[in-house]
């Protein structure tokens, strides 16, 4: 039995993704365990943290948990985090990114994990702080003239606090990465175990389809194009890498971070690239946002400086990327 050189390349990324899918599951399954376990704990420390929120926005959001950026979304639309926070969140958040490259079978290329965590940790925590700084200094001037009218209505604002904040982690559990429920996406009555199953399971083929996709139009491209010329193209667009990634992870849906993990982790894009759009694909959480904030200028002005941090951190990675250690580049 022959086959023809599109069978060949179907089969040889199906063979390629395939091999990813016991890893994957596993990851998927230790995610759930760590959602169900720390998902609550975790926003009611982002709450609590008032200035500290882009530092602990920034390390939480580094978790692969999937509803974490979808709560910092819902808390920030009934104004219980600051903008810093919030930005900071969606920066550290990889969405797919950890996972697909945590289940890559070569131990070399999963070593490029801790350099794209640590790199958005400090990005964020840079933008993060930067933006409640910038907006502390600005509203400084107005705060005395709104003093009195703060304190009289700081009674009202407090009675209803409490409900703001049940309401906003709620939305976690309503929800999650690729709109599933974090509670237990699964038929109503499934006893627990099963439940935690359940989500990693549909993952793990979720993301195992978005992987062949993008295995096999990579393979079809440089079989169209040539190897060489292939290389070429990306050698010569260089700084255009990371406006287009930052653009593209900007996407509401964890297949924007899976394309980017994998151009990355098969050589098409560069470092800087792949922080740039990592750091603009927040999931579900930037849907969220746009759903539920009521200021859309603010909205569009969120997303407009994600994306201004990101492209610029990207360019400035490229320019440098010679003088970056070579376990950074697969």
């Amino acid at each position: 039995m022959t086959f023809t050189l599109f069978e060949k390349i179907v089969l040889e990324a199906l063979r390629d993704s395939a091999l990813l899918l016991p890893f994957l599951f596993i990851v998927y399954l230790l995610v759930a365990w760590l959602e169900y376990r720390m998902g609550d704990r975790i926003g009611d420390s982002l709450l609590r943290a008032r200035k500290a929120g882009p530092l602990l926005g920034s390390l939480f959001g580094s978790i692969p948990q999937c509803g974490f950026s979808v709560m910092s979304s819902a808390l920030f639309a009934r104004r219980l985090i600051t903008v810093g926070t919030l930005i900071a969140v969606f920066i550290a958040t990889s969405d797919e990114a950890v996972p697909v490259i945590l289940a890559h079978p070569d131990p070399k290329r999963m070593l490029v994990i801790f350099p794209i965590v640590g790199t958005k940790i400090l990005i964020a925590l840079l933008a993060g702080f930067g933006v409640d700084a910038f907006l502390r200094a600005k509203q400084a001037a107005a705060k005395h003239a709104h003093e009195h009218e703060h304190e009289h209505d700081e009674d009202h604002k407090h009675d209803h606090e409490h409900d703001h904040e049940q309401d906003a982690l709620a939305t976690q559990h309503e929800h999650g990465c690729c709109d599933h429920h974090i509670a237990g996406d699964c038929p109503a009555g499934t006893p627990r175990l099963p439940a935690l199953l359940w989500h990693p399971l549909r993952h793990t083929v979720r993301v195992f389809f978005f992987i062949f996709l993008v295995t096999l139009a990579m393979s079809l491209l440089i079989h169209l194009v040539g190897k060489d010329a292939f290389a070429q193209f990306t050698r010569q667009h260089v700084l255009l890498q990371p406006l287009a990634a930052a653009i593209f992870g900007l996407i509401p849906n964890c297949a924007a971070s899976v394309v980017v993990a994998q151009l990355y982790l098969s050589g098409a894009i560069r470092f800087g690239a792949a922080i740039a759009g990592l750091s603009t694909g927040a999931g579900v959480g930037m849907l969220v946002l746009v759903k539920e904030n009521p200021d859309r200028r603010q909205t569009l002005a969120i997303i407009g400086l994600l994306l201004a941090v990101s492209i610029t951190a990207g360019t400035v990675l490229q320019l440098v990327d010679r003088w970056l250690p070579r376990f950074i580049a697969p």
